[in-house]
């Protein structure tokens, strides 16, 4: 049977952000990112990541993920699907975590490969078989081999759309050729989406549904629209759109997301741009990379602008 949660994220299309989780020092500012949550819903956002990533997981207790999964939840008020981040170098933990997500009220999970322990492929398929066999929640798979050392080979893709429940796949592996290819052998029902914002666009012209997003989390309506120009097949528009975001785009990646994103979303006054060790904070040059690309887009508020033009004054004789 068709669950509620398996038909929205059946649907699943557009821009999807990946939430980061707000610390005033080592707290959660629960107030800061229930704002942005409304936040990115009213800039016309497809849906929300929680835990992923760019939300510091690894570093967040399982109670401190299921707070902030209850909450983004509470927020949609079923505006916008909510996908919670569960994954982990050990099987028996991401099934801990996704049974977690499910009893949070999760529409479904994003599951990484297992990292670190680089699995052969039948160890991958036999992992999320597992985390599939587990939770009733639609599972869309991650691979992103740059932080896991490992990757989903083809075949094995192949494979895992097979089982009912999982719905898609988050692709950041920065490598065009597998929608190509795999497009056309999967069930249509299956949902591609980028994990990667520089190539975004094009992974969306190749058959794409849209992208789990980092950028997004910044300029919402922006990526909106890049989206929207795409779907009624102004490439031009949608092109310029991107052309635009590209200076933000790399400095967002200039060091470890999510420095960048947390320290630009700190300077627009969203939120303190905290992080947890063994992340540092933004180095001096991915700052002014961020500040200079948010100046750009006018996106400095006026405070931030006052505070980088007092910088910027010589030193008193």
């Amino acid at each position: 049977m068709t669950t509620t949660a398996q038909r929205r994220v059946a649907a699943l299309a557009g821009y999807v952000s990946a939430l980061p989780t707000p610390f005033r020092g080592e707290r959660i500012d629960h107030e800061s990112f229930a704002d942005l949550c409304e936040w990115q819903i009213g800039q016309g956002i497809s849906g929300f990541v929680v835990n992923g990533t760019t939300g510091e997981a690894p570093a967040l207790a399982i109670g401190e993920q299921r707070l902030l999964i209850r909450l983004a939840v509470q927020i949609a008020d079923d505006r916008v699907p909510v996908i919670a981040g569960a994954g982990s170098a050990s099987t028996a933990h991401a099934i801990e975590l996704a049974k977690s997500a499910a009893s949070a009220s999760a529409d479904g999970i994003l599951a990484t490969t297992p990292y670190y322990v680089r699995p052969s492929q039948e160890g991958i398929y036999r992992h999320f078989r597992a985390l599939h066999d587990a939770v009733e929640l639609p599972i869309i798979l991650y691979d992103v081999p740059s932080r896991t050392a490992s990757t989903i080979a083809k075949d094995t893709l192949c494979r895992l759309a097979e089982l009912s429940r999982i719905a898609g796949l988050k692709d950041a592996t920065g490598d065009l050729s597998r929608i190509k290819l795999l497009r056309e052998k999967i069930d249509r029902r299956f949902r591609w989406l980028s994990g990667d914002d520089a190539t975004a666009l094009d992974f969306m012209a190749l058959g794409g549904h849209g992208c789990i997003s980092v950028l997004s989390n910044v300029v919402p309506r922006r990526c909106v629209e890049l989206y929207q120009a795409h779907s009624r097949g102004d490439l031009h528009r949608a092109r310029a759109v991107a052309r635009e975001l590209a200076p933000l785009t790399a400095a967002l990646f200039a060091e470890s997301n999510p420095v960048p994103v947390k320290y630009a979303l700190g300077v627009m006054g969203r939120m303190v741009g905290d992080v947890r060790l063994p992340l540092a904070p933004a180095s001096q040059g991915t700052r002014k990379a961020v500040e200079d690309a948010l100046a750009n887009l006018g996106l400095l508020t006026l405070r931030a602008r006052k505070e980088r033009a007092h910088d910027a004054l010589p030193l008193s004789q």
